[in-house]
Parts: structure tokens; C-alpha cells; sequence
């Protein structure tokens, strides 16, 4: 089968011009583009702004784990967005777990198994999941089946579970947690180190070629227009290089030397006369945080599941006649999202090493915004998790270009704001545009 022109009406050919073609060849999204040139922005700006500091290994390290908790659970709500929902409870809901999780671990596990048991993290992590399922099954029968709107419903949730977390402990701070739970909130002893980053590197290499051979043979199958083959060179190659810059990056940034000699000496390892220099790697959160990209993007493009998800939010009355149990279909989103909120809330508990009443504050408009920003539209049936990924990274990148330049939270917040009203605005210029 050859390649196929792009054509339109009774067969003439367009003859668009070359950046034109290049789009259309590659068939990459306009609105993707648009975001990596504002996150390039971003980054250039805040770099110049903070004397050469943002653009630095450990910044951009530090950046990739701060936005993996942000990034996991806007990949629930592009599903939740999607279906003309919302969820206004997500940063409560990850405050209330992160609690339970820290309380069980720290408080009562430890009487039954005794301290320093290797299951007790285990346990206390499968038991914030199934606490996050169970909240999202709640949240997600009031909505579906007796028929109040997802935002008051959340909007309530967001109430209800701040609360709830300080009453779990009556405002303690719970600390600290179990050894190996630290390891999900990255730092030192959280990374995969150099070598192991660099095999993960090129598997993903590899796995990225192989995607693409399996989409190009689908497409032969079905006789569907192919992209030509300087396209698909091109898409391998550049997603290639972004996966090992980033992987290079990673490895730019060692550890701090004092943790770097305390390791040498437990392990008697020589420090050399410049002194030693481990790398940090890839963060074991930002490896979840790309586990529940690949698996999300999985769910909506490949399963009966996802199909029915972008159905009802194009036309859920359509979906409904069709036969799909709207429904369910709508309550297991939000469990979806449960169980979400549960590992980001287990990767901030993590990190801080601790269980505080504060974690989750204002999550939910970093969330809202990183997928609305990352082109999931208000109105339903338009949303991608990797677009919702980047719409993370652009959220975090401003938070901490602002908490570099020195900026107080609260103009913090007023950028964020302005930031999500400029993207819904832009969202509804693109609809109007394309309909």
C-alpha cells in the first residue's frame, strides 16, 4: 500500500503551504506545538529572571518531582472533564488519604506487626488506595444515580474531606514514615541512579520505535492513509532525543556532597581528590508518574472502557441509547480518580516524610488547570492525558519559577488563575474555530 495524499472534496489535492504539510504529515497536534513553545517560554524567561538558575540540573530535576503528584491525578480528570464532570475535591481527597496512609503507618500497623516490619508501607498503601476507590465510588453514585451535579457534589467533597483529615489526628502532623515509603518521594535514595536511568532511557527508545512500527502495520491492515516515512523517522527521532536528554539531565544532577561522603564512609568507598560523584537518575515518583501516563493513555485509547468515556462526553444522550451504561460508566470514573488521588497522596507523603493538614491545598486548580491547559476541552469528548501531563509541567513550571524569582503565594495564585481563565478562553477560540 502507498502513502496517500491528503485530499479534499472529489479528490483535488491541497496544496497547503510547507509548515502546513509538515502537520499534516506528521499529523502532530497544533495545540501540542503550542504548549511546548509556551513551556519553552517559560522556562527561558524564568531562567533569565532568576540569574541562570532554572534552566540548571537540579532545578529541572527537582521540577520533574515536584509536578509527578499534579500530573497523576490530571490524568483522572481529563476522563472526569471529558464526560462534561468536574472534580473540585481532588487536593482534599489527597490531603484525607495522605493522612489515613501516614496514621496507619506511623500509629496502628506498627502495633500489629511491630516496628520496621517490611509490609506495614505496603499494607498502609493498599489501604489508602482502597480508601481513595471507596470516596470515588461516593462521590460517583450522588452524581450518577441520584442525580446532583458533579460540582456541588465535589464542591462539598472539598469540604467535607479537609475536614475529615483533621479530625483523622485532630490536627497532629504524623511522622515520620516507613524507610522504604520514603524512596516514593524521590530525593538521594528515591532515584534509580545512572546506569539503571540510562537502560530505562533506551528501553523507552526502543519501546517508542516498536509503537510506531505497530501503528504504521494497523494502519496497512485497515487500509487507513499512512504517514510517509521521513514522518514516522521523524516522530521516532524526536521523541527519542527528548527521552535521553531528559535522561542525561536526570544524570547531571549528583548527589549533595555530604550524603555523597556519609555513603562512601558506611560503604568504605574511597572519595577521590575532586570528590564523589553519584548521579541522582531518573526519581522513582516521576517513573510512577509516567507508569500512570502509559496505562491512562492505554485505558482511553485502547478499551471498551475508554471508548465509552469520550462517547458520553461527545453526546451522552447518544451514548445512552446506544446501549452504554452511562452510569457506571460515570461512577467508575470517579473511582478511577480515587484511586489516583491515593498515589499522589502516597508520593507527597513521601516526600515530606510526613502526614500534615496541609497537603493538597489548592491541588485541585492545579489539576483542573493542567488538563484544560493540556486541551481537554469544558465542553467534553476532546482531552488527551499526555496533553494533561504537559498542562502539569506548565503549572509546576510557573509555580516554581515564581518561587525562585521570590514572589509571595499569593500573587502565586493570582498568576494561576489567570493562567486557567487564558486557557479555557483559548479552548473556546479553538472550538469556535474547528466547528
Amino acid at each position: 500500500m502507498t502513502d496517500r495524499p491528503i485530499t479534499a472534496g472529489a479528490g483535488r489535492a491541497l496544496s497547503p503551504g510547507m509548515l502546513a504539510r509538515f502537520f499534516a504529515a506528521t499529523e502532530i497536534d497544533t495545540r501540542l506545538v503550542g504548549m511546548l513553545g509556551a513551556l519553552a517560554v517559560i522556562w527561558i524567561g524564568f531562567d533569565i529572571l532568576s540569574g541562570g538558575i532554572f534552566l540548571t540540573p537540579r532545578n529541572l530535576w527537582n521540577l520533574s518531582v515536584q509536578t509527578a503528584s499534579i500530573a497523576i491525578m490530571s490524568t483522572g480528570m481529563v476522563f472526569i472533564i471529558v464526560t462534561r464532570n468536574i472534580d473540585l475535591s481532588v487536593g482534599s481527597v489527597l490531603g484525607f488519604i495522605g493522612m489515613i496512609i501516614g496514621v496507619a503507618q506511623a500509629e496502628y500497623l506498627p502495633q500489629l506487626f511491630g516496628f520496621g516490619h517490611s509490609l506495614i508501607w505496603v499494607i498502609a498503601l493498599c489501604i489508602g488506595i482502597v480508601v481513595g476507590v471507596l470516596i470515588g465510588g461516593l462521590h460517583g453514585f450522588i452524581i450518577a444515580y441520584l442525580g446532583v451535579p458533579a460540582f456541588i457534589v465535589t464542591l462539598g467533597g472539598l469540604l467535607v474531606w479537609r475536614g475529615a483529615a483533621w479530625w483523622v489526628t485532630s490536627g497532629r502532623t504524623v511522622a515520620p514514615m516507613d524507610q522504604t515509603f520514603e524512596l516514593l518521594g524521590g530525593g538521594a535514595d528515591g532515584s534509580i541512579g545512572a546506569a539503571a536511568s540510562w537502560i530505562v532511557g533506551i528501553i523507552a527508545c526502543v519501546a517508542i520505535i516498536a509503537a510506531i512500527a505497530a501503528g504504521r502495520r494497523r494502519r496497512k491492515r485497515f487500509q487507513f492513509p499512512l504517514r510517509p516515512l521521513w514522518a514516522e523517522a521523524f516522530l521516532a527521532g524526536i521523541a527519542s532525543a527528548a527521552v535521553l536528554g531528559a535522561v542525561w539531565i536526570a544524570n547531571a544532577y549528583p548527589w549533595p556532597v555530604g550524603i555523597a561522603k556519609r555513603y562512601a564512609e558506611a560503604n568504605n568507598i574511597p572519595i577521590p581528590e575532586g570528590g564523589l560523584y553519584i548521579a541522582h537518575g531518573i526519581a522513582i515518583p516521576v517513573l510512577v508518574a509516567i507508569g500512570v501516563a502509559i496505562v491512562m493513555t492505554f485505558i482511553g485509547t485502547r478499551t471498551r472502557f475508554g471508548r465509552y468515556v469520550f462517547a458520553i462526553g461527545g453526546n451522552p444522550e447518544a451514548a445512552n441509547l446506544s446501549g452504554i451504561n452511562t452510569r457506571w460508566v460515570t461512577m467508575k470514573i470517579f473511582m478511577l480518580m480515587g484511586a489516583l488521588c491515593a498515589i499522589s497522596a502516597s508520593i507527597s507523603t513521601a516526600r515530606l516524610n510526613a502526614a500534615t493538614n496541609a497537603q493538597g491545598m489548592l491541588d485541585e486548580l492545579y489539576v483542573i488547570a493542567a488538563a484544560v491547559i493540556g486541551g481537554t476541552s469544558l465542553g467534553g469528548g476532546i482531552g488527551t492525558v499526555a496533553g494533561a501531563v504537559l498542562g502539569a509541567l506548565v503549572m509546576q513550571s510557573l509555580q516554581s519559577g515564581m518561587v525562585l524569582m521570590g514572589l509571595d503565594t499569593p500573587l502565586q495564585n493570582i498568576v494561576v488563575g489567570i493562567a486557567l481563565v487564558l486557557a479555557v478562553w483559548v479552548d473556546t477560540v479553538y472550538r469556535r474555530r474547528t466547528t
